[in-house]
């Protein structure tokens, strides 16, 4: 270790303990004044590098480095710059690491030994401004840039912010990881620096700068929205000033209710019929019942597309069919005889009925619950089908399987 190093180090920090009432009262108000103290202190500061003087004519200040010391210890809200110069730090750490390499390959270790301590330095203090940066972004997003008081203020900080957290996801595409492990080569040390402990603190801020880019945007939305409603709330205010007399009128006893205002949802809600509740089953089975069968006639698909019809024509309708009656009582009798389930459609199949398929379904739903519910209770009846591919809720039926109790 270095002792006037040592010793310059040790004056410099007593002297920042002994004269921080100043170094304070320049951090506070930006300036110091030079009547309050004595001239040979100022001069001690400034021979120091803690205070300069920009102007010869212009008030002494507090140096950016102090200034910067003091912001990260203190985590003061009103620091709002962010440190994105990540392109010289990486290429300090790669001249260090040069350095190092060819001080191993000279085999002078005491001189690789002060270039990797240098080098561990440089990285874990470019990894400590990365995690500070993000750490006073997440300071302003939580408080809600509450060191400006109106809310243009607030939205021209948020979009600040937004800028410099741009600016920083493009100086962490700097890092080119393939070209770090070239340079690390086959040595631990370097790889467990540059490759290892870079790369992981390099995944965590992106992802923490990714999360806080969608909070500062629905910041942003919520800001503009505030300042909407003072908006609207200002110019009520104007009007009443311009107009004392101004009062509300009772919409209530009004006629003819504004749009505006007439916004109340509706007490009942539409009435829908529940296929699903199994109470209302059997109140189904009978409206069902209680509908009548048309029979109608086989033609072609083109000759069917092109007939038109007249309602005054239609004299008579055909309400029962002996033949879809004959096949369903057929139909229940060989349930019967035999004890086994058998669906709508195989029963179709194995007689071979000339009937519409569609109406031979509806007519043994109709045969079943035109039976009395003594004689129902011998029968279970049950759907056979699939649910709609696209419409929850929606069941398509094709086929009735009937079976006895």
């Amino acid at each position: 270790m270095s002792q006037p190093l040592h010793i310059a180090g040790v004056k410099f920090l007593k002297a920042l303990a002994k004269h921080s009432d100043i170094i304070m009262q320049a951090y506070l108000s930006g300036r110091v004044n030079e009547l309050e103290h004595d001239a040979k202190v100022l001069d001690k500061l400034i021979g120091l590098g803690v205070l300069w003087r920009p102007e010869p004519s212009e008030d002494l200040r507090l140096r950016s480095s102090i200034r910067s010391l003091l912001e990260n210890n203190l985590r003061d809200e009103r620091n709002r710059q962010l440190d994105a110069n990540i392109g010289s730090k990486l290429a300090a750490i790669k001249t260090i690491t040069s350095h190092y390499k060819e001080a191993l390959h000279h085999q002078n270790y005491v001189e690789s030994e002060v270039y990797m301590e240098d080098l561990t330095e440089q990285v874990y203090g470019l990894v400590d401004s990365l995690k500070s940066n993000v750490r006073n972004l997440w300071r302003r997003i939580h408080n809600e840039f509450g060191y400006v008081g109106s809310i243009n203020a607030k939205i021209r900080e948020n979009e600040l912010a937004q800028s410099q957290l741009t600016d920083m996801r493009k100086q962490l595409a700097m890092f080119q990881f393939d070209e770090l492990a070239d340079i690390a080569g086959s040595s631990r040390e370097l790889r467990r620096l540059l490759v290892v402990h870079l790369q992981r603190c390099h995944s965590e801020i992106s992802q923490e700068l990714s999360i806080a880019q969608s909070k500062l945007i629905d910041l942003l939305g919520k800001f503009r929205e505030y300042l909407h409603r003072s908006q609207l709330l200002k110019g009520y205010v104007l009007h009443c000033q311009q107009k004392p007399d101004y009062h509300i009128k009772n919409y209530a006893e009004l006629n003819t209710v504004p749009p505006l205002f007439n916004q109340a949802e509706a007490i009942l809600k539409p009435a829908s019929i529940d296929v699903n509740n199994i109470e209302h089953e059997r109140l189904f089975g009978e409206i069902v019942s209680h509908l009548k069968q048309v029979r109608h006639s086989k033609t072609n698909k083109n000759e069917r597309g092109s007939q038109s019809f007249n309602l005054n024509d239609i004299e008579e309708i055909n309400i029962e069919s002996d033949e879809l009656k004959q096949a369903v009582e057929q139909y229940f009798c060989q349930v019967i005889d035999t004890g086994n389930r058998l669906s709508a459609l195989e029963f179709y199949q194995q007689q071979n009925l000339e009937l519409d398929q569609e109406e031979w379904i509806y007519g043994v739903i109709n045969g079943f619950y035109g039976l009395s519910i003594e004689e129902q209770d011998f029968f279970q009846i049950g759907p056979l089908g699939h649910p709609h591919p696209l419409f929850d809720g929606n069941y398509i039926i094709e086929d009735v399987e009937l079976g006895l109790r």
